[in-house]
């Protein structure tokens, strides 16, 4: 295999996500058998017009291309380097760094947070799929108990015994407040009447979102404080034994979606029979496709207090997933999926590894995080300066949180669950508010759709009373997120925000349907492009009032370009750059349905 082939294989989608190169409604199984026969072929290529990589119209692209990249990195780099007269006000947030003659920038507290981490994170990535296989060696399960469920005996014991020792390790005595919220959710599937199911589960989880914020995780402190104040001094010294990671609660987030998950997937269980339905189906239990492993109920006696802490505590999923659902968890621990094969996983981790590498390239070259602490004026950088750092500062989000979710993704991949992968393509190829956050947090976002989107009803366009019906939805289930994310009004502006840019787009799609234009392909696509354009500068703003300057930045910054000509006559040349790079997004996914691929994204 050739060094380009090698490259390949590692880009390719199949190595980021099987979900994405094959059906969700196929069993994987169904897939490696047809590579054995050269007839049969897992893709089928879509419709879609001929290649446009060798036209005279993407030479042009190309030669924008060549001039604009480099561009978009030398001028971060050049007010980054310490002959920049601002470089002393933030120098003082930059660390050695392994680039001769370059200093790197780790001041954002997550990304610092994983960095320092990560040597510990990849001792455990080792020693955790080790453990189960000792485990699996002093708990063998024969044959005949692997079809009757033994193998989820035998997985979700050790990942029930090692979730209460992981918890301790990490949270302490905390731990003990952790399996207290675990007991009041588990009480409330498995004890109310059915009906009440869904709102005594939504009633617990919300509310928790904000107490777990307002009292700080509950410190034991505290809770002397009002109810025993003699008790102070003990509770300060319980508190004092918070494990590695005291302050549980501000990733516990990502465990209340799995709270509700399970909750909501016993309810559903209810009154149905899992044996029926794989018979209904004529399925084999062992080769389910993706989406039967999320719908299909698990048995009702799956649904045990050991089963539901396996899942909560999943420690490769545990901090920041991805999510998977309980009804695919015990899925997966019945039967490894087939979609987990040695090579593939190897490919994965090297492109984790080229994540990371370009990560700390970007921060010994680009100080935009140190620029924004030191609260800099804005106005003494020109428009070029001030929009490519905001733009890149955003590319710096991405791959912070990128790099977390690649990674827990691995250690899952290697310990033989195959949880979604969260980011499908870069932040740089997208131009579609609306499937941007289908590729963005991928797992969140079909977690949204199955507990929240879907039982409100979905949208439609059809009518202005479904319009206004779906625009509502879209405002619940983003205001849940932002809430989710935390309990701050520019994350509640943002997701607000979102929906507010989907408006447009949803009346552009409305105004000019497809299917009139099919005669002037090229009008059309130059007509999308245009759109596309406006959708990625809203979607530029929605996520730097979000995730890096709030409103008040945003607007400064705005203003800053926008005040002079030369600002102006730059946002000028800025959308030329955009409407470029858009007709290279659409070439991109038309290549992808000629091979057969089509996402939704």
């Amino acid at each position: 295999m050739g060094p380009l082939t090698l490259f390949r294989n590692i880009y390719d989608l199949d190595t980021l996500d099987t979900r994405f190169t094959s059906s969700s409604q196929v069993p994987y199984q169904t897939v490696i058998d047809a590579r054995s026969d050269p007839a049969t072929s897992r893709l089928k290529p879509a419709k879609a017009p001929p290649s446009k990589w060798r036209s005279p119209e993407f030479f042009v692209y190309y030669a924008v291309i060549l001039m604009a990249v480099p561009c978009m990195f030398w001028v971060p780099y050049q007010v980054s380097r310490p002959e920049d007269p601002r470089y002393g006000k933030y120098a003082h947030y930059l660390w050695p760094g392994w680039v001769p003659g370059r200093r790197i920038d780790i001041s954002d507290s997550q990304y610092y947070t994983f960095r320092g981490n990560l040597p510990a994170m990849t001792a455990l990535l080792i020693f955790h799929p080790l453990l189960r296989k000792g485990w699996n060696a002093v708990f063998p399960t024969s044959d005949k108990k692997e079809k009757s469920g033994g193998r989820l005996e035998q997985r979700a014991s050790f990942d029930y015994a090692f979730a209460i020792l992981f918890l301790f390790i990490l949270h302490g005595v905390s731990a003990f407040k952790i399996f207290l919220i675990l007991n009041i959710n588990y009480r409330l599937a498995t004890q109310l009447p059915r009906r009440y199911i869904p709102f005594g589960t939504w009633a617990f989880n919300v509310p928790l979102l904000f107490a777990n914020d307002i009292c700080n995780g509950y410190r034991f402190r505290d809770i002397a404080y009002y109810v025993a104040p003699p008790l102070q001094e003990w509770g300060g010294w319980l508190d004092s034994y918070g494990g590695i990671m005291s302050r549980w609660d501000i990733l516990f987030n990502i465990t209340i979606l799995r709270l509700i998950s399970f909750n909501m997937d016993y309810y559903w269980s209810l009154g149905k029979s899992h044996a029926s339905s794989i018979e209904k189906k004529q399925l084999n239990p062992a080769e389910l496709s993706e989406r039967d492993r999320v719908s299909i109920s698990a048995n009702v006696h799956d649904y045990t207090w050991r089963n539901f802490v396996a899942y909560a505590i999943y420690a490769p999923l545990y901090l920041v997933g991805p999510i998977l659902t309980f009804n695919d968890y015990i899925s997966q621990s019945k039967h490894k999926v087939a979609s987990i094969e040695r090579p593939r996983t190897i490919r994965y981790a090297i492109r984790f590894i080229l994540v990371l590498l370009t990560m700390e390239l970007v921060l010994h070259f680009n100080y935009v995080n140190a620029i924004s602490k030191n609260n800099p004026d804005w106005s003494s950088y020109t428009a070029a300066q001030l929009s490519l750092l905001s733009f890149m500062n955003l590319h710096i989000i991405w791959l912070k949180l990128l790099l977390p979710w690649r990674l827990f993704r691995l250690w899952s991949l290697v310990d033989g669950i195959d949880p979604p992968e969260n980011m499908v393509r870069c932040v740089s190829n997208n131009y579609s508010t609306q499937l941007f956050w289908r590729s963005w947090h991928r797992s969140y976002n079909r977690w949204i759709v199955r507990y929240i989107y879907v039982p409100l009803g979905g949208s439609s366009f059809r009518t202005w009373q479904s319009t206004v019906r779906s625009i509502l939805t879209y405002l619940v289930s983003f205001t849940f997120v932002a809430l989710w994310h935390d309990i701050q009004m520019r994350l509640l502006i943002w997701g607000w925000l979102i929906v507010l840019f989907m408006v447009p787009e949803w009346v552009a799609t409305w105004l000019f349907p497809k299917h009139k234009w099919e005669s002037r392909p090229a009008e059309y696509r130059m007509l999308c492009c245009v759109g596309a354009v406006g959708n990625v500068l809203m979607m530029i703003s929605a996520n730097l009032v979000g995730f890096a300057l709030g409103l008040d930045g945003l607007e400064v910054i705005v203003k800053s370009i926008l005040h002079t000509w030369s600002g102006v006559m730059f946002m000028m040349i800025s959308c030329a750059c955009l409407f470029v790079g858009i007709q290279v997004m659409f070439e991109i996914r038309e290549t992808e349905k000629r091979k057969g691929v089509t996402l939704k994204c």
